[in-house]
């Protein structure tokens, strides 16, 4: 748990430079927290910006490093241009072209590598020959305070709720969003979601120990994963509560809800925590955490279509 003290000295870092995104009601039960409007498009900015103002000039000299495939570049590219620091980005070759474009034009070094590198240069925390100091995108305490502002709004915009239901990636948006949860709403149950062709945190769940999956990608690539990072189930154990694998059917049926009802758009990783809560009977706040997606996807989606 990350300690509530530094998620508010990480909103104080943060200041005005992320948005207080707006808590929208979307039917009798279900809030949605939209993170999708933040200035990089997802919560990515608000983790970046807490670890880089954080380091000391020293630590930023030969500027800053972060492994993503594409919403944490952004995070990062914006908060290194922000400080006058060069950003590095270690990315899957196989990125969706919408988000490393919006990466470059921040100003960010791209590295293509294989999905397989990628994935090792975050257990890894950088990859040799890529200098500069590393922010990791999940497992930073400083991006996870960073995240946990969310949780710091939830409580002070909405009086009661039963449950929040948040996108797994890495769980360092789930981490810090929980711990400032389980400080001050202790009975809230915090819920995760992933797509079921990578959901190894509900596997892992439902075994009591770290489990292996049938790894197999998706138009969903801002969140699940190939494996839990080897710090996260501990955390996980500690603050999930109940964790969902939901069928790519129903993030795309999410995503447009989510178009038609509430004028939002998500990508799939935003609006996994919907396609979550639409199977439960509680009071959720759902998580929105990005909106950047290719165009051709949308369309698809929204023509009823699988990406």
């Amino acid at each position: 748990m990350i300690p509530l003290d530094e998620i508010r000295r990480a909103r104080e870092r943060i200041g005005d430079d992320v948005f207080r995104t707006p808590l929208v009601r979307l039917d009798e039960r279900t809030w949605l927290k939209l993170e999708n409007l933040q200035p990089i498009g997802s919560f990515k900015l608000r983790g970046a910006l807490s670890a880089i103002r954080a380091a000391s000039r020293g630590e930023l000299e030969g500027g800053v490093v972060t492994a993503s495939a594409g919403n944490m570049a952004q995070g990062v590219a914006w908060a290194a241009r922000e400080a006058g620091v060069p950003a590095r980005v270690i990315a899957p070759a196989d990125a969706p072209r919408a988000k490393l474009d919006a990466v470059e034009r921040l100003g960010a070094e791209i590295v293509p590598v294989t999905h397989e590198e990628w994935w090792q240069a975050m257990v890894d925390r950088g990859r040799p020959g890529v200098e500069g100091l590393f922010v990791h995108p999940v497992e930073d305490e400083m991006v996870m305070a960073g995240n946990g502002s969310i949780g710091l709004e939830l409580v002070e915009d909405l009086d009661s709720f039963d449950a929040v239901v948040v996108p797994w990636g890495g769980g360092g948006l789930t981490t810090g969003i929980a711990s400032a949860i389980k400080a001050l709403r202790p009975g809230v149950r915090v819920v995760t979601a992933e797509p079921e062709t990578a959901a190894p945190l509900a596997a892992s769940i439902a075994a009591g120990q770290p489990a292996g999956i049938d790894y197999r990608p998706s138009f969903v690539d801002g969140a699940g994963g190939r494996a839990l990072l080897p710090t996260m189930w501990e955390r996980a154990r500690e603050l999930v509560d109940e964790a969902i694998a939901v069928p790519l059917s129903e993030v795309e049926e999410a995503m447009r809800v989510l178009a038609s009802g509430a004028h939002v758009v998500a990508e799939g990783a935003g609006a996994l925590a919907l396609a979550a809560a639409r199977r439960r009977e509680d009071r959720c706040v759902c998580i929105v955490s990005g909106g950047n997606v290719d165009a051709a996807v949308l369309a698809k989606v929204l023509l009823g279509e699988s990406p």
